[in-house]
Protein backbone atom coordinates (compact mmCIF):
# COMPACT_ATOMS: atom_id res chain seq x y z
CA UNK A 1 0.00 0.00 0.00
CA UNK A 2 1.25 3.76 -0.71
CA UNK A 3 1.54 6.14 2.11
CA UNK A 4 -1.79 8.01 0.88
CA UNK A 5 -3.71 4.63 1.00
CA UNK A 6 -2.38 3.75 4.32
CA UNK A 7 -3.45 7.54 5.72
CA UNK A 8 -6.84 6.90 4.40
CA UNK A 9 -7.65 3.63 5.90
CA UNK A 10 -5.73 4.80 9.13
CA UNK A 11 -8.80 7.63 8.85
CA UNK A 12 -11.75 5.40 9.86
CA UNK A 13 -9.34 2.82 12.09
CA UNK A 14 -7.69 5.74 14.17
CA UNK A 15 -11.95 6.70 14.20
CA UNK A 16 -12.91 3.36 15.82
CA UNK A 17 -10.27 3.66 18.15
CA UNK A 18 -11.02 6.90 19.56
CA UNK A 19 -14.38 5.76 19.52
CA UNK A 20 -13.43 2.94 21.33
CA UNK A 21 -11.34 5.63 23.74
CA UNK A 22 -13.56 8.23 24.20
CA UNK A 23 -15.93 6.03 25.71
CA UNK A 24 -14.02 4.71 29.13
CA UNK A 25 -13.29 8.53 29.59
CA UNK A 26 -16.24 10.23 29.10
CA UNK A 27 -17.97 8.31 31.51
CA UNK A 28 -14.99 8.48 34.20
CA UNK A 29 -15.02 12.40 35.17
CA UNK A 30 -19.01 11.92 35.21
CA UNK A 31 -19.18 8.83 37.50
CA UNK A 32 -19.01 10.31 40.81
CA UNK A 33 -22.05 12.12 39.19
CA UNK A 34 -23.79 8.98 37.96
CA UNK A 35 -23.22 6.90 40.98
CA UNK A 36 -24.72 9.34 43.11
CA UNK A 37 -27.97 9.70 40.55
CA UNK A 38 -28.88 6.33 40.77
CA UNK A 39 -27.93 6.13 44.30
CA UNK A 40 -24.59 3.54 44.41
CA UNK A 41 -21.94 2.65 46.36
CA UNK A 42 -18.18 2.42 46.08
CA UNK A 43 -17.82 -0.92 45.51
CA UNK A 44 -20.42 -0.03 42.28
CA UNK A 45 -18.37 2.51 41.24
CA UNK A 46 -15.53 0.36 40.76
CA UNK A 47 -17.86 -2.28 39.34
CA UNK A 48 -18.64 0.02 36.93
CA UNK A 49 -15.24 0.15 35.30
CA UNK A 50 -14.13 -3.11 36.34
CA UNK A 51 -17.46 -4.72 34.32
CA UNK A 52 -16.16 -3.07 30.75
CA UNK A 53 -12.49 -3.55 31.65
CA UNK A 54 -13.01 -7.57 32.17
CA UNK A 55 -15.53 -8.33 29.36
CA UNK A 56 -13.05 -6.50 27.25
CA UNK A 57 -9.90 -8.42 28.87
CA UNK A 58 -11.83 -11.82 28.46
CA UNK A 59 -12.55 -11.23 24.82
CA UNK A 60 -9.64 -9.82 23.60
CA UNK A 61 -7.86 -13.41 22.83
CA UNK A 62 -11.08 -14.64 20.85
CA UNK A 63 -11.11 -11.64 19.00
CA UNK A 64 -7.72 -11.55 18.20
CA UNK A 65 -7.65 -14.97 16.82
CA UNK A 66 -10.60 -14.44 14.82
CA UNK A 67 -9.08 -11.69 13.10
CA UNK A 68 -6.33 -14.22 11.86
CA UNK A 69 -9.39 -16.48 10.44
CA UNK A 70 -11.90 -14.14 9.22
CA UNK A 71 -12.11 -10.61 7.32
CA UNK A 72 -10.79 -8.08 9.69
CA UNK A 73 -13.13 -5.37 7.83
CA UNK A 74 -16.35 -7.43 8.49
CA UNK A 75 -15.26 -7.73 12.27
CA UNK A 76 -14.51 -4.38 12.82
CA UNK A 77 -17.51 -3.07 11.95
CA UNK A 78 -19.54 -5.61 14.14
CA UNK A 79 -17.69 -4.55 16.62
CA UNK A 80 -18.82 -1.34 16.08
CA UNK A 81 -22.62 -2.55 15.92
CA UNK A 82 -22.28 -4.23 19.33
CA UNK A 83 -20.59 -1.16 21.04
CA UNK A 84 -23.12 1.65 19.42
CA UNK A 85 -26.48 -0.46 20.72
CA UNK A 86 -24.86 -1.34 24.26
CA UNK A 87 -24.12 2.47 24.19
CA UNK A 88 -27.65 3.12 23.52
CA UNK A 89 -28.42 0.37 26.67
CA UNK A 90 -26.55 2.17 29.34
CA UNK A 91 -27.85 5.27 28.66
CA UNK A 92 -31.11 4.26 29.43
CA UNK A 93 -30.37 2.74 32.34
CA UNK A 94 -32.45 2.64 35.59
CA UNK A 95 -30.20 1.36 38.46
CA UNK A 96 -26.59 0.76 39.07
CA UNK A 97 -27.03 -3.00 38.33
CA UNK A 98 -28.93 -2.24 35.09
CA UNK A 99 -25.52 -0.11 34.19
CA UNK A 100 -23.17 -2.29 35.10
CA UNK A 101 -24.47 -5.38 32.89
CA UNK A 102 -25.01 -2.69 29.54
CA UNK A 103 -21.25 -1.92 30.36
CA UNK A 104 -20.11 -5.65 30.09
CA UNK A 105 -21.75 -5.64 26.88
CA UNK A 106 -20.23 -2.22 25.86
CA UNK A 107 -16.59 -4.10 27.20
CA UNK A 108 -17.16 -6.09 24.62
CA UNK A 109 -17.05 -3.87 21.70
CA UNK A 110 -14.66 -1.54 23.36
CA UNK A 111 -11.90 -4.48 23.47
CA UNK A 112 -12.75 -6.00 20.32
CA UNK A 113 -12.24 -2.20 18.66
CA UNK A 114 -8.87 -1.80 20.26
CA UNK A 115 -7.46 -5.34 19.34
CA UNK A 116 -8.63 -5.40 15.40
CA UNK A 117 -7.51 -1.94 15.17
CA UNK A 118 -3.96 -2.84 16.34
CA UNK A 119 -4.34 -6.20 14.02
CA UNK A 120 -5.15 -4.43 10.33
CA UNK A 121 -2.45 -1.67 11.88
CA UNK A 122 -0.14 -4.76 11.80
CA UNK A 123 -1.11 -6.35 8.88
CA UNK A 124 -0.61 -3.06 6.71
CA UNK A 125 2.52 -1.69 7.82
CA UNK A 126 6.12 -3.09 8.51
CA UNK A 127 7.80 -3.16 12.76
CA UNK A 128 9.80 -0.68 11.77
CA UNK A 129 7.69 2.09 10.30
CA UNK A 130 4.55 1.07 12.63
CA UNK A 131 6.44 3.00 15.30
CA UNK A 132 5.87 6.05 12.96
CA UNK A 133 2.17 5.14 12.86
CA UNK A 134 2.36 4.13 16.48
CA UNK A 135 2.79 7.94 17.17
CA UNK A 136 -0.39 8.61 15.01
CA UNK A 137 -2.15 6.23 17.49
CA UNK A 138 -0.68 7.85 20.26
CA UNK A 139 -1.79 10.97 19.65
CA UNK A 140 -5.45 9.83 18.80
CA UNK A 141 -5.39 7.84 22.21
CA UNK A 142 -4.37 11.23 23.49
CA UNK A 143 -6.97 13.68 22.05
CA UNK A 144 -9.18 11.22 23.11
CA UNK A 145 -7.97 10.77 26.50
CA UNK A 146 -7.94 14.83 27.28
CA UNK A 147 -11.36 15.59 24.92
CA UNK A 148 -13.27 12.76 26.92
CA UNK A 149 -13.12 13.89 30.19
CA UNK A 150 -13.51 17.79 29.25
CA UNK A 151 -16.72 16.54 26.74
CA UNK A 152 -17.99 14.44 29.82
CA UNK A 153 -17.39 17.31 32.21
CA UNK A 154 -19.28 19.38 30.37
CA UNK A 155 -22.59 17.10 29.46
CA UNK A 156 -22.92 15.95 32.81
CA UNK A 157 -22.75 20.11 33.92
CA UNK A 158 -25.39 20.74 31.14
CA UNK A 159 -28.90 20.66 32.80
CA UNK A 160 -30.66 20.26 29.26
CA UNK A 161 -28.84 17.24 28.80
CA UNK A 162 -27.98 15.42 31.67
CA UNK A 163 -25.04 12.49 32.41
CA UNK A 164 -27.10 10.14 30.06
CA UNK A 165 -25.77 11.91 26.97
CA UNK A 166 -21.96 10.83 27.68
CA UNK A 167 -23.15 7.34 26.79
CA UNK A 168 -25.44 8.64 23.60
CA UNK A 169 -22.95 10.70 22.60
CA UNK A 170 -20.86 8.00 21.08
CA UNK A 171 -23.99 7.03 18.78
CA UNK A 172 -23.12 9.21 15.71
CA UNK A 173 -19.30 8.66 16.29
CA UNK A 174 -19.92 4.88 15.32
CA UNK A 175 -22.03 5.18 12.62
CA UNK A 176 -19.52 7.66 11.01
CA UNK A 177 -16.72 5.08 11.82
CA UNK A 178 -18.50 2.39 10.58
CA UNK A 179 -19.66 3.92 6.98
CA UNK A 180 -15.87 5.31 6.70
CA UNK A 181 -14.45 2.15 7.34
CA UNK A 182 -16.65 0.63 4.68
CA UNK A 183 -14.93 3.02 1.98
CA UNK A 184 -11.55 3.03 2.94
CA UNK A 185 -10.72 -0.18 4.19
CA UNK A 186 -9.25 -2.71 2.15
CA UNK A 187 -7.33 -5.60 3.57
CA UNK A 188 -7.01 -8.84 2.25
CA UNK A 189 -9.78 -11.69 3.20
CA UNK A 190 -8.18 -15.20 4.82
CA UNK A 191 -10.45 -17.79 4.89
CA UNK A 192 -9.28 -20.78 7.06
CA UNK A 193 -12.39 -22.74 7.31
CA UNK A 194 -10.81 -26.09 9.19
CA UNK A 195 -9.72 -23.78 12.21
CA UNK A 196 -11.98 -23.80 15.05
CA UNK A 197 -11.30 -20.87 17.66
CA UNK A 198 -11.08 -22.16 21.03
CA UNK A 199 -13.93 -20.97 23.12
CA UNK A 200 -13.97 -23.18 26.19
CA UNK A 201 -10.23 -22.01 26.77
CA UNK A 202 -11.44 -18.15 26.46
CA UNK A 203 -14.58 -19.22 29.25
CA UNK A 204 -12.18 -20.78 31.16
CA UNK A 205 -9.86 -17.70 31.24
CA UNK A 206 -12.69 -15.58 31.73
CA UNK A 207 -14.50 -17.27 34.81
CA UNK A 208 -11.38 -18.07 36.60
CA UNK A 209 -10.34 -13.98 36.61
CA UNK A 210 -14.07 -12.96 36.84
CA UNK A 211 -13.55 -15.04 40.33
CA UNK A 212 -10.76 -13.96 41.41
CA UNK A 213 -11.64 -10.09 40.75
CA UNK A 214 -15.15 -10.58 42.45
CA UNK A 215 -13.20 -11.85 45.68
CA UNK A 216 -10.66 -9.20 45.84
CA UNK A 217 -13.68 -6.91 45.39
CA UNK A 218 -15.81 -8.00 48.62
CA UNK A 219 -13.17 -9.41 50.74
CA UNK A 220 -12.16 -7.49 53.83
CA UNK A 221 -15.84 -6.21 53.97
CA UNK A 222 -18.38 -8.98 53.35
CA UNK A 223 -15.72 -11.17 55.36
CA UNK A 224 -12.53 -11.70 56.42
CA UNK A 225 -8.76 -12.38 54.27
CA UNK A 226 -8.37 -15.14 55.79
CA UNK A 227 -12.14 -17.06 55.43
CA UNK A 228 -13.62 -20.09 54.34
CA UNK A 229 -15.04 -17.82 51.89
CA UNK A 230 -11.68 -16.46 50.08
CA UNK A 231 -10.20 -20.09 50.32
CA UNK A 232 -12.80 -21.41 48.11
CA UNK A 233 -12.98 -18.51 45.65
CA UNK A 234 -9.52 -17.93 45.38
CA UNK A 235 -9.42 -22.00 44.92
CA UNK A 236 -12.02 -22.10 42.57
CA UNK A 237 -10.17 -19.18 40.87
CA UNK A 238 -6.80 -20.82 40.77
CA UNK A 239 -7.78 -24.63 39.86
CA UNK A 240 -10.13 -23.06 37.03
CA UNK A 241 -6.85 -20.63 35.10
CA UNK A 242 -4.48 -23.78 35.76
CA UNK A 243 -7.80 -25.83 34.06
CA UNK A 244 -7.62 -22.97 31.46
CA UNK A 245 -3.77 -23.35 30.76
CA UNK A 246 -3.81 -27.26 30.41
CA UNK A 247 -6.62 -26.89 27.68
CA UNK A 248 -4.27 -24.13 25.62
CA UNK A 249 -1.06 -26.62 25.76
CA UNK A 250 -3.77 -29.32 23.93
CA UNK A 251 -5.62 -27.42 21.55
CA UNK A 252 -4.35 -26.90 17.86
CA UNK A 253 -5.46 -23.04 17.39
CA UNK A 254 -5.46 -21.72 21.67
CA UNK A 255 -6.77 -18.64 22.18
CA UNK A 256 -3.70 -17.53 24.38
CA UNK A 257 -0.08 -18.91 22.35
CA UNK A 258 1.78 -20.37 24.60
CA UNK A 259 4.42 -21.25 22.28
CA UNK A 260 4.78 -17.42 22.01
CA UNK A 261 4.79 -16.35 25.42
CA UNK A 262 7.31 -18.54 26.53
CA UNK A 263 9.70 -17.21 24.75
CA UNK A 264 11.94 -14.70 27.14
CA UNK A 265 11.41 -11.51 24.73
CA UNK A 266 7.46 -11.89 24.75
CA UNK A 267 7.54 -12.91 28.06
CA UNK A 268 9.35 -10.06 29.77
CA UNK A 269 6.91 -7.61 27.33
CA UNK A 270 3.72 -9.61 28.42
CA UNK A 271 4.64 -8.81 32.41
CA UNK A 272 5.86 -5.26 31.96
CA UNK A 273 2.41 -4.49 29.66
CA UNK A 274 0.77 -6.16 32.51
CA UNK A 275 2.51 -4.07 34.80
CA UNK A 276 1.61 -0.61 32.59
CA UNK A 277 -1.99 -1.81 32.55
CA UNK A 278 -2.44 -2.09 36.47
CA UNK A 279 -0.80 0.97 37.39
CA UNK A 280 -2.34 3.07 34.49
CA UNK A 281 -5.69 2.14 34.75
CA UNK A 282 -5.92 1.27 38.39
CA UNK A 283 -4.59 3.96 38.72
CA UNK A 284 -6.06 7.01 36.99
CA UNK A 285 -9.49 5.64 36.65
CA UNK A 286 -10.17 7.05 40.73
CA UNK A 287 -8.33 10.62 39.68
CA UNK A 288 -11.33 11.68 38.47
CA UNK A 289 -13.35 10.64 41.77
CA UNK A 290 -10.25 12.09 43.57
CA UNK A 291 -10.76 15.50 42.21
CA UNK A 292 -14.66 15.66 42.66
CA UNK A 293 -14.95 14.06 45.82
CA UNK A 294 -12.19 14.56 47.66
CA UNK A 295 -11.24 18.49 46.22
CA UNK A 296 -14.69 19.43 45.76
CA UNK A 297 -14.48 20.16 41.81
CA UNK A 298 -17.08 20.08 39.29
CA UNK A 299 -17.05 17.22 36.39
CA UNK A 300 -16.17 20.27 33.71
CA UNK A 301 -13.29 21.08 36.21
CA UNK A 302 -11.88 17.59 37.23
CA UNK A 303 -11.77 17.11 33.22
CA UNK A 304 -9.43 20.30 33.04
CA UNK A 305 -7.27 18.87 36.13
CA UNK A 306 -6.65 15.65 34.12
CA UNK A 307 -4.98 16.88 30.97
CA UNK A 308 -1.62 17.15 31.94
CA UNK A 309 -1.57 13.71 32.33
CA UNK A 310 -2.89 13.48 28.36
CA UNK A 311 -0.36 15.88 26.95
CA UNK A 312 2.59 13.81 28.28
CA UNK A 313 0.91 10.74 26.63
CA UNK A 314 0.45 13.26 23.58
CA UNK A 315 3.99 14.16 23.09
CA UNK A 316 5.88 11.08 24.69
CA UNK A 317 4.24 8.87 22.17
CA UNK A 318 4.67 11.13 18.84
CA UNK A 319 8.35 11.67 19.56
CA UNK A 320 9.12 8.11 20.89
CA UNK A 321 7.33 6.67 17.98
CA UNK A 322 9.01 8.57 15.48
CA UNK A 323 12.48 8.11 17.21
CA UNK A 324 11.76 3.98 17.57
CA UNK A 325 10.63 4.22 13.55
CA UNK A 326 14.42 5.85 13.02
CA UNK A 327 16.40 3.99 15.13
CA UNK A 328 14.88 0.59 15.02
CA UNK A 329 14.80 0.31 18.44
CA UNK A 330 12.65 -0.31 21.40
CA UNK A 331 13.94 -1.21 24.64
CA UNK A 332 15.47 2.24 25.59
CA UNK A 333 12.21 3.85 25.18
CA UNK A 334 10.72 1.70 27.05
CA UNK A 335 13.05 1.42 29.91
CA UNK A 336 13.12 5.18 29.94
CA UNK A 337 9.51 5.46 30.24
CA UNK A 338 8.79 2.99 33.01
CA UNK A 339 11.53 5.07 34.82
CA UNK A 340 9.31 7.54 34.01
CA UNK A 341 6.40 5.96 35.30
CA UNK A 342 7.55 5.21 38.50
CA UNK A 343 8.43 8.76 39.70
CA UNK A 344 5.32 9.72 38.19
CA UNK A 345 2.72 7.51 40.53
CA UNK A 346 5.91 8.25 43.16
CA UNK A 347 4.67 11.36 43.00
CA UNK A 348 0.89 11.12 43.54
CA UNK A 349 1.53 8.64 45.95
CA UNK A 350 2.16 11.96 48.42
CA UNK A 351 -1.56 13.27 47.65
CA UNK A 352 -4.11 14.10 50.43
CA UNK A 353 -7.13 16.42 50.35
CA UNK A 354 -5.09 19.73 50.37
CA UNK A 355 -2.02 18.77 48.31
CA UNK A 356 -1.31 21.87 45.58
CA UNK A 357 -2.51 21.60 42.28
CA UNK A 358 0.89 22.19 40.53
CA UNK A 359 2.56 19.05 42.35
CA UNK A 360 -0.45 16.72 41.39
CA UNK A 361 0.29 18.10 37.86
CA UNK A 362 3.59 17.77 37.55
CA UNK A 363 2.99 14.43 38.46
CA UNK A 364 -0.11 13.62 36.48
CA UNK A 365 2.55 15.12 33.45
CA UNK A 366 5.34 12.14 34.15
CA UNK A 367 2.74 9.28 34.39
CA UNK A 368 1.56 10.59 30.75
CA UNK A 369 5.17 10.52 28.91
CA UNK A 370 5.44 7.60 30.59
CA UNK A 371 2.27 5.56 29.51
CA UNK A 372 3.43 7.34 26.04
CA UNK A 373 6.68 5.95 25.74
CA UNK A 374 6.07 2.12 26.85
CA UNK A 375 2.48 1.33 26.30
CA UNK A 376 2.55 0.82 22.43
CA UNK A 377 6.58 0.34 21.98
CA UNK A 378 5.70 -3.15 24.28
CA UNK A 379 2.96 -4.27 21.35
CA UNK A 380 5.58 -3.23 19.17
CA UNK A 381 8.25 -6.04 20.86
CA UNK A 382 5.87 -9.12 20.97
CA UNK A 383 4.40 -8.21 17.48
CA UNK A 384 8.30 -8.00 15.96
CA UNK A 385 8.73 -11.68 17.29
CA UNK A 386 5.64 -13.66 15.28
CA UNK A 387 4.49 -14.37 11.82
CA UNK A 388 2.16 -12.59 9.99
CA UNK A 389 -0.02 -15.64 10.07
CA UNK A 390 -0.08 -15.27 14.45
CA UNK A 391 -0.14 -11.56 14.24
CA UNK A 392 -4.22 -11.21 16.08
CA UNK A 393 -3.18 -13.86 18.37
CA UNK A 394 -0.01 -12.68 19.58
CA UNK A 395 -1.33 -8.78 19.78
CA UNK A 396 -4.20 -10.04 21.31
CA UNK A 397 -2.34 -12.16 24.26
CA UNK A 398 -0.43 -8.68 25.21
CA UNK A 399 -3.81 -6.79 25.22
CA UNK A 400 -5.95 -9.44 27.08
CA UNK A 401 -2.82 -9.37 29.64
CA UNK A 402 -2.15 -5.85 29.73
CA UNK A 403 -6.29 -4.92 30.43
CA UNK A 404 -6.12 -8.03 32.60
CA UNK A 405 -3.73 -5.86 34.53
CA UNK A 406 -6.24 -2.75 34.12
CA UNK A 407 -8.92 -5.21 35.36
CA UNK A 408 -6.83 -6.15 38.17
CA UNK A 409 -6.06 -3.19 39.28
CA UNK A 410 -9.39 -1.23 39.42
CA UNK A 411 -10.61 -4.14 41.59
CA UNK A 412 -8.05 -4.29 43.95
CA UNK A 413 -6.74 -0.53 44.26
CA UNK A 414 -10.68 -0.02 44.32
CA UNK A 415 -10.95 -2.13 46.90
CA UNK A 416 -8.28 -0.95 49.05
CA UNK A 417 -9.84 2.84 48.62
CA UNK A 418 -12.99 1.43 50.01
CA UNK A 419 -11.65 -0.30 53.14
CA UNK A 420 -9.07 2.93 53.83
CA UNK A 421 -12.08 5.64 52.91
CA UNK A 422 -14.03 3.57 55.67
CA UNK A 423 -11.83 4.14 58.28
CA UNK A 424 -10.68 7.64 57.62
CA UNK A 425 -14.76 8.11 57.76
CA UNK A 426 -15.01 6.32 60.77
CA UNK A 427 -12.09 8.02 62.73
CA UNK A 428 -13.29 11.22 61.42
CA UNK A 429 -17.12 10.71 62.76
CA UNK A 430 -15.30 9.61 66.33
CA UNK A 431 -12.96 12.52 66.70
CA UNK A 432 -16.31 15.26 65.42
CA UNK A 433 -18.61 13.10 68.10
CA UNK A 434 -20.95 12.26 65.36
CA UNK A 435 -22.97 8.77 66.11
CA UNK A 436 -22.50 6.35 63.34
CA UNK A 437 -26.38 6.59 63.35
CA UNK A 438 -26.45 10.30 62.24
CA UNK A 439 -24.03 9.22 58.95
CA UNK A 440 -25.65 6.47 57.82
CA UNK A 441 -25.87 6.99 54.26
CA UNK A 442 -21.79 8.19 54.72
CA UNK A 443 -20.63 5.34 52.21
CA UNK A 444 -22.95 6.81 49.03
CA UNK A 445 -21.14 8.96 46.79
CA UNK A 446 -24.01 11.47 46.34
CA UNK A 447 -22.49 13.95 48.61
CA UNK A 448 -25.75 16.30 48.25
CA UNK A 449 -27.80 14.04 50.51
CA UNK A 450 -25.39 14.26 53.83
CA UNK A 451 -24.95 17.18 56.91
CA UNK A 452 -22.40 19.49 55.84
CA UNK A 453 -20.31 18.19 58.87
CA UNK A 454 -20.73 14.65 57.87
CA UNK A 455 -19.79 16.27 53.62
CA UNK A 456 -16.65 17.58 55.16
CA UNK A 457 -15.35 14.26 56.72
CA UNK A 458 -16.10 12.14 53.73
CA UNK A 459 -14.31 14.51 51.62
CA UNK A 460 -11.18 14.55 53.61
CA UNK A 461 -11.47 10.74 53.90
CA UNK A 462 -11.45 10.45 50.05
CA UNK A 463 -8.57 13.24 49.69
CA UNK A 464 -6.40 11.31 52.21
CA UNK A 465 -7.14 7.66 51.15
CA UNK A 466 -6.22 8.44 47.04
CA UNK A 467 -2.04 8.57 47.88
CA UNK A 468 -2.07 4.93 49.27
CA UNK A 469 -3.27 3.27 45.88
CA UNK A 470 -0.78 5.66 44.23
CA UNK A 471 1.89 4.15 46.50
CA UNK A 472 1.21 0.56 45.39
CA UNK A 473 0.65 1.25 42.05
CA UNK A 474 4.32 2.69 42.20
CA UNK A 475 5.59 -0.44 43.98
CA UNK A 476 3.69 -2.46 40.27
CA UNK A 477 5.23 0.01 37.93
CA UNK A 478 8.64 -1.07 39.43
CA UNK A 479 8.32 -4.88 38.38
CA UNK A 480 7.15 -3.35 34.88
CA UNK A 481 10.78 -1.91 35.27
CA UNK A 482 12.61 -4.79 36.50
CA UNK A 483 10.67 -6.92 33.46
CA UNK A 484 11.98 -4.30 30.44
CA UNK A 485 15.10 -4.73 31.77
CA UNK A 486 15.44 -8.17 30.63
CA UNK A 487 14.43 -7.60 27.43
CA UNK A 488 16.59 -8.62 24.36
CA UNK A 489 17.81 -5.44 22.29
CA UNK A 490 16.52 -6.70 19.06
CA UNK A 491 16.26 -4.20 15.75
CA UNK A 492 12.69 -3.99 14.23
CA UNK A 493 12.29 -5.91 11.19
CA UNK A 494 11.73 -4.06 7.64
CA UNK A 495 9.54 -6.84 6.44
CA UNK A 496 5.71 -6.86 6.70
CA UNK A 497 6.52 -10.67 7.35
CA UNK A 498 9.34 -12.92 9.40
CA UNK A 499 11.74 -14.50 7.12
CA UNK A 500 11.17 -18.55 6.80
Amino acid sequence: MTHRQILEALSGLLLVLFVAMISGTIVSVALPQIIGALNGTQSQYTWVVTASLLAATASTPIWGKLADLFNKKTLIQISIVIFMVSSLACGFAQNTGQLIAFRAIQGLGMGALQILVQVVIASMISPRERGRYNGYLGAVMAVATVGGPLLGGLIADTSWLGWRWCFFIAVPFTVIAFFLLQKTLHVAVVRRPDTKVDYLGATLIAAGVSVLLIWVTFVGNSFDWLSWQTAAMVGAGVVVLALATWVETRVGEPVVPLHVIRRRTPAMAILASLAVGMAMFGGSVFLGQYFQIGRGYTPTEAGLLTIPMMLGVLVSSTISGRMVSSTGRTKPYIITGLVVLTLGFLGLSTLDHETSLLVIAAAMLLVGAGVGMSMQNLVLVIQNTVPLRELGAASGAITFFRSLGGTIGVSVLGAILANRVATHITEGLAKAGITPSASADSGNLNLQVLPEPVKAIVRAAYGDATGHIFLVSTGIALVGLVAALFLKPTRLRDSLDLPE
